[in-house]
């Protein structure tokens, strides 16, 4: 069961690898679980055989002779991180990151380095999770171009700036409701305007979507409108940070 569990969960959290430690085995490896992540519950068995005793502690015997037993079944939960939970660790226990086939982008690097959006990149799927407020994204090597990258990460930046920090979008609670599907229209629009003003040549994102933003349009014929409009501002919002040292 400890197996199927944390197959089940690197799958669903993206992890590329399945070596698991406890925190102190991390300690003990020069590194540490990072601050903020959550660790997965396993399960440690163990099966002592114990003599059975009277109630003066004699050791009872069967009707050969041979001392009587009975088996314990011992278990002891453990806390495990995977190693991309992980930092300063050996980098012989890490993913070995594959170098991607173009170069970054100088423009967009600007526009995420001052939004100041906490980013990581790992995992085989990209995300913007509003409760931790950050992005995670596949590593460069994931993308086999430039535009691939970028309108990934300028569509899940869009995301972020809809937190209640910043310009306090309504998301929806569920893949498939109203307002879910309406803010990935908004920020596929928002990646799209980014993407063109940066001069990216990018490519849809999320054609899974697609159905359910067709059923928001049926229902409201001016949605339309409403996404691009918020989607602009979006844009704009992240194009008018200015980055941390020309602020100082």
């Amino acid at each position: 069961m400890n197996q199927l569990l944390l197959w089940a969960t690197a799958q669903e959290a993206g992890f590329r690898t399945d070596r698991w430690l406890t925190y102190r085995q991390a300690r003990e490896l020069g590194g540490h679980v990072r601050q903020g992540e959550k660790g997965t519950l396993v399960v440690f068995w163990k099966f002592v055989e114990h003599e059975e005793r009277d109630r003066d502690g004699n050791v009872l015997h069967d009707e050969d002779g041979n001392p009587r037993t009975r088996v314990i079944p011992f278990a002891r939960g453990y806390t495990v991180f995977n190693v991309e939970q992980c930092d300063d660790l050996p980098e012989s226990m890490l993913p070995v990151e594959r170098d991607p086939d173009w170069e970054p982008f100088e423009e967009a690097e600007r526009l995420v380095q001052a939004s100041g959006a906490r980013i990581e990149h790992r995992g085989n799927r990209a995300f913007y999770r509003r409760s931790g407020d950050f992005i995670r994204i596949p590593p460069r090597g994931a993308f086999a171009d430039q535009g691939g990258y970028y309108a990934t990460l300028m569509h899940e930046l869009t995301h972020w700036t809809g937190h209640e920090s910043r310009l306090d979008r309504k998301f929806g609670r569920a893949f498939g409701d109203a307002d879910y599907a309406f803010e990935e229209l908004v920020a596929e629009l928002g990646a799209a305007f980014l993407c063109a003003n940066l001069g990216i040549q990018g490519e849809l994102r999320h054609e899974g979507y697609i159905s359910s933003w067709l059923e928001v349009l049926k229902q409201d014929k001016r949605a339309i409108f409403r996404a691009a409009s918020l989607a602009r501002k979006a844009a704009e919002y992240l194009e008018g940070i200015q980055p941390v040292e020309a602020v100082a």
